[in-house]
């Protein structure tokens, strides 16, 4: 008997998803207030119709609507599964709204962009239900791994690595603006390519044992950045930040150690 997942949610990750899963062979129950049911779908009126009768239910709208979502439709629900990018708070809220009407409930983090992947995109998942997601999503050709742990654990894993990855890609995004400006462009963008192809298993480390025993100067060197990126007309956000970070870490280099 083919699997019967409902989906919440037709946007560009819940669109590709729910149709993978129909190309997959699984019955898939949508809804979308303003994103009409694709072909092979079954149509339904609301969260609480689209859940009636489904193995499983998959969030996939936005962090700002999911809490909506599943007080609308858990009551009609056998297991909860929210993909959404929220906090590692609100899936814990949202993992308590799901327990008070004893629906199984899975924290699910897509952990890479949904386009040219659907439903093959890495997902990690926590919490009570986590497993059974796997085991129902993975037959069908996803690449879920559940993981040992409460509601939002799955969600602050994918968190941590956004501050890295959303940051890196925005500093590369301010550089190369502030590059354009300055005329040399393909030099710096020569100069990144360089430098991310050459990392290895030591530059992380490198990175941060640099940034503390130097900050005082890098601190320095930040703020003729800022202030050359201000002349060029470029907005300086993430070169400021990282000024006040490395004089942040400066401050706490010069702190006496206390006397124990």
């Amino acid at each position: 008997m083919a699997l019967t997942v409902a989906v919440l949610g037709l946007g560009e990750a819940g669109g590709a998803i729910a149709r993978d899963l129909v190309a997959a062979g699984a019955v898939v129950r949508a809804y979308d207030p303003a994103v009409p049911a694709g072909a092979d779908m079954v149509a339904t009126a609301d969260e609480a119709d689209a859940a009636t009768g489904a193995d499983l239910v998959v969030s996939v709208n936005s962090a700002k609507a999911a809490l909506d979502a599943l007080r609308a439709g858990v009551a009609s629900a056998s297991v909860w599964a929210d993909l959404n990018t929220a906090s590692p708070g609100l899936k814990r809220q949202l993992a308590e709204t799901a327990a008070a009407h004893d629906v199984p409930f899975a924290d699910v983090a897509i952990m890479a962009p949904v386009p040219g992947r659907g439903l093959r995109t890495p997902m990690l998942t926590s919490g009570p239900a986590a497993s059974r997601v796997a085991a129902l999503l993975n037959p069908l050709g996803a690449s879920v791994t559940a993981v040992d742990g409460p509601p939002g654990l799955a969600a602050e894993r994918k968190l941590l690595r956004s501050v890295f990855f959303k940051g890196l890609a925005a500093a590369v995004v301010e550089a190369l603006a502030a590059a354009r400006a300055a005329g040399c462009e393909d030099w710096l963008r020569d100069n990144i390519t360089d430098e991310l192809t050459r990392a290895g298993g030591s530059t992380v480390e490198r990175l941060v044992t640099g940034t503390h025993q130097h900050a005082v100067r890098r601190a320095d060197e930040m703020a003729a950045a800022t202030d050359m990126l201000t002349e060029l007309g470029v907005e300086p956000t993430m070169s400021a930040a990282t000024r006040d970070l490395l004089n942040r870490l400066a401050g706490e280099r010069n702190q006496p150690t206390p006397h124990r």
